[in-house]
């Protein structure tokens, strides 16, 4: 799905599906995760080990096959989006964000990119733009793009409505980990608390028509997110389904390994 599908498909209150990508590498990882599946997949260069040339490529191949590609950056900082962006990137997630500055720099620069110094300063501050020509130009190369914040902390829960209100963003990304443990209860995840602050997150985002993406990592966790209200899916990873499925199809041919033994044995 291009870009802007997503965002269309987003603001007129549908779902969108994706996964994130921390583990394989090179160029034949694509055809595996075809467009048939899936609407997106986010690079993980937060995490990941992945370099900048490495992301380049990766978001080129997903392209290839018809998905939008979002790089996850390693920080909340203009530079790092900057640099994704460069990789041409659809779309960009600002991990842990709890500065309303830093997320105002971050989402803007989503949208102005390259322009910089006192020229973006202007924008930012007074929507100032150098002339209406450089306004067209940055809306048409960049108006697709996808801004998504990390809401990752309680810190950030509690002042949600002021950090989603500083510029022009797509989605909030939630980490399970993080928020919970951020919470004093690490990966309580069926904690009522926990449950609570995540319902909450959905509910003040979805009022400034803000979808939510939670990160599950199993199909029950996936789809009760889903039914809380979570709309930019996101399931799993490439090395979690590897993992899932080699301990799945393994433990299934063990199982019938060991019952066809013990049937030809009486």
């Amino acid at each position: 799905m291009k870009p802007e599908d997503i965002k269309k498909t987003l603001q007129s209150g549908g779902k969108v599906f994706g996964t994130m990508i921390n583990f394989v590498e090179g160029s034949r990882w694509a055809t595996a995760f075809s467009s048939k599946a899936l609407d997106y997949v986010i690079i993980d260069a937060e995490h990941g080990s992945y370099s900048r040339g490495e992301v380049a490529r990766m978001v080129a191949i997903g392209q290839s096959v018809g998905l939008s590609v979002i790089v996850r950056v390693a920080d909340p900082d203009p530079t790092l989006v900057a640099i994704a962006l460069d990789s041409r990137a659809d779309g960009v997630l600002v991990p842990y964000c709890e500065d309303a500055e830093m997320i105002q720099r971050c989402a803007w620069k989503v949208q102005l990119h390259p322009l910089k110094g006192k020229a973006f300063e202007d924008v930012l501050k007074s929507e100032k733009f150098p002339s209406q020509k450089t306004k067209d130009y940055l809306h048409k190369r960049n108006g697709h793009r996808i801004m998504i914040v990390g809401i990752e902390s309680i810190t950030a829960v509690n002042n949600l409505d002021n950090l989603i209100s500083k510029g022009p963003i797509d989605g909030v990304f939630v980490g399970p980990n993080d928020l919970s443990t951020s919470m004093g209860i690490p990966d309580e995840l069926e904690n009522k608390e926990y449950l609570d602050t995540l319902t909450k997150i959905i509910n003040v985002s979805e009022s400034h028509n803000i979808p939510v993406m939670v990160h599950g990592f199993t199909e029950e966790r996936t789809k009760k997110t889903i039914d809380l209200g979570a709309r930019f899916v996101l399931h799993s990873s490439d090395g979690g389904m590897i993992t899932q499925s080699i301990d799945r199809e393994f433990n299934a041919i063990r199982d019938e390994k060991v019952e066809s033994t013990e049937s030809e044995a009486i």
